[in-house]
């Protein structure tokens, strides 16, 4: 690839394109979460600046959750009366006062911003696909087709760390074949812990084949050393070359670390860019690994010593979920993260404390495929792929729905019991709540319409909040102490405000399901669910789905105070921010 080619896809006319899609974006959701406030002018509104002299003015309904949906045609930018280009980097310097960006933070949310364009710019070169194509799509295909990111994250695709050529071998939209590096790690700083059934050796027989492990061993011994004296582990290229060949260049020279080549199985990045889909043999597992890349708020490493109560963890939920009649009901599974490695680098942990990225750079983890458990006519998707609208403004949710026939609050009402009802009961019966975002939620369909949901991505992301919940010993990581009256902010907040109101909105403006009816399904879904366990009767009183009103938590403001790492993951309400209330969509109905 030529110096140019790298960057064909920055034209002025792309350029102005994910620009006015992104200025559109921080004008929505920085009003819903009350950083600025767009004042009625005329047919529309204004938003000025913090200095008053520049004006942006656009036309928008407003629907549920306190939703602004912007006409991005109508939007334009004038400054002392003269007609400017809409430019998201000058929007966030106009209105830095008004977002509370500090001068350490601005100059790299700024960067975050920049590379959210760069790849928006990417995406709108290539060839479009309908949604109502994409909804016959494969996994892979409706994964790699997601153009968005996170709804409600404005600097939502940052990845810094990433060069140019780096973005086109491994960003998730690019859809580029990647092989993983392997490193054996040294027994005394390495360890390997795995569910109930499952054991080293054969584990990674099975994950690699005997030709590609008896190659592995020969470097090894090429070397004089003892395999049996190391543990093997996958790498993102990315981790290697940029840092564990120049940061853990000790652990390499010592022969803690041996490189030992690629693997012959060919992957591709999911969305959250970390994890590995494996295309090969799709049936086998998933690979997660360290990637020391700042991206929405974090450095995205993984954590060694988190690793070892991994699978026990995955274990225990899936065993919960066994066990539970309701849930079983609803059909819901997880795929576990069977088995994790990681690798603990003495001496950066002497220097560090636990949130140090330094102790995040080595570690990998193996989880379920869904495929086998598919069954004849079934197919997968992402839940994302229900907030995705293609180049023509058709969502695929709405595609889905025609698709299957059904009639569009029935569609609905099944969604919702496989995907909200286990949360209800989740967080009701066990305290129990989980980080179900789109990208966290793999959907069975058949025919457009879904059957069951899988969650994924346990381990790091459940919370028990009952303090006096009896747990075994290696899954006590999970328990948080959270306030009560921000526990159903699990639900309120994480479902409702960060995926219906955007599922709501964009079936209401495309004519397939009105507000009404689709807060009215939810509600029934809940009644329904609360009929059907009476036994929890005074839960439901105590964290009322009904109610008024609840706080609202915002997002963007907890990266734009604190782009590095926003929420300490062992106090996860800690962090909130909280801004007043929004009307409860639920509330009266």
């Amino acid at each position: 690839m030529s110096l140019a080619d790298a960057v064909a896809h920055l034209t002025p006319e792309l350029w102005d394109r994910a620009n006015r899609h992104l200025v559109r974006k921080a004008l929505a959701e920085f009003a819903h979460e009350r950083l600025i406030t767009p004042e009625p002018d005329g047919d529309g509104y204004v938003v000025r600046s913090d200095d008053g002299l520049t004006a942006y003015r656009f036309t928008a309904v407003r629907r549920a959750l306190d939703h602004w949906e912007i006409d991005a045609g109508s939007m334009s930018r004038r400054r002392n009366g003269t007609e400017l280009p809409l430019a998201a980097l000058d929007f966030v310097i106009e209105l830095k006062g008004s977002l509370g960006l500090s001068d350490e933070v601005l100059p790299v949310y700024l960067e975050e911003i920049s590379s959210t364009l760069s790849g928006t710019c990417y995406k709108l070169t290539k060839p479009p696909v309908t949604s109502a194509e994409l909804v016959r799509g494969g996994f892979q295909d409706i994964e790699t087709s997601m153009t968005e990111g996170h709804p409600c994250f404005v600097a939502n695709n940052g990845r810094l760390g990433f060069g140019i050529h780096e973005y086109l071998s491994y960003a998730p939209e690019t859809a580029s074949p990647v092989r993983l590096v392997w490193l054996a790690a040294h027994r005394s700083r390495a360890a390997f812990t795995a569910g109930a059934g499952i054991e080293y050796e054969s584990f990674l027989r099975a994950e690699l084949g005997e030709e590609t492990l008896a190659r592995f061993h020969g470097v090894l011994a090429e070397q004089g050393l003892d395999p049996a004296d190391y543990l093997l582990m996958p790498v993102h290229p990315w981790q290697w070359w940029n840092k564990l060949s120049v940061t853990f260049a000790a652990e390499v020279a010592r022969r803690h670390l041996v490189v030992l080549g690629e693997g012959d199985d060919e992957y591709l990045a999911q969305q959250s860019i970390r994890t590995f889909f494996n295309t090969s043999s799709p049936r086998k597992h998933y690979v997660k690994t360290a990637l020391s890349v700042l991206n929405m708020g974090f450095m995205r490493g993984l954590s060694a010593a988190y690793m070892e109560a991994t699978p026990a963890i995955n274990d225990w939920l899936a065993q919960l979920i066994q066990n539970d009649p309701v849930l079983k009901a609803t059909g819901l599974t997880i795929i576990r993260e069977r088995a994790a490695v990681g690798y603990r680098h003495l001496e950066y942990e002497q220097a560090t404390d636990r949130t140090s990225p330094y102790r995040k750079m080595l570690a990998a983890l193996w989880r379920e495929s869904p495929v086998p458990s598919l069954q004849d006519g079934e197919q997968l998707a992402t839940m994302a792929s229900l907030l995705h609208v293609d180049h023509e403004g058709h969502g695929f949710a709405a595609a889905l729905i025609e698709r299957s026939g059904v009639p569009a609050t029935e569609w609905l009402r099944r969604y919702l019991r496989a995907y909200y009802t286990p949360l209800l009961h989740s967080f009701y019966a066990y305290d129990l709540v989980y980080m179900p975002h789109g990208e966290n939620v793999i959907l069975v369909l058949r025919d457009g319409v879904v059957q069951r949901a899988v969650y994924k991505d346990i381990a790091e992301e459940i919370v028990v909040m009952d303090p006096d919940a009896v747990l075994p010993p290696e899954v006590r990581r999970i328990r948080a102490e959270v306030p009560d009256d921000k526990k159903l902010l699990s639900i309120f907040t994480d479902v409702f405000d960060c995926f219906f109101r955007f599922l709501a909105a964009q079936l209401a403006a495309e004519g397939v399901l009105g507000e009404d009816a689709f807060w009215d399904t939810v509600a029934e879904v809940t009644r329904e669910y609360q009929q059907a366990t009476p036994e929890l009767a005074e839960k439901f009183r105590q964290y009322d789905m009904f109610a008024p009103e609840f706080a609202l938590s915002c997002l963007n403001r907890l990266q734009l105070r604190n782009n590095k790492q926003m929420v300490d993951l062992a106090d996860p309400s800690g962090a909130l921010q909280l801004v007043g209330t929004l009307p409860n969509p639920l509330a009266g109905r």
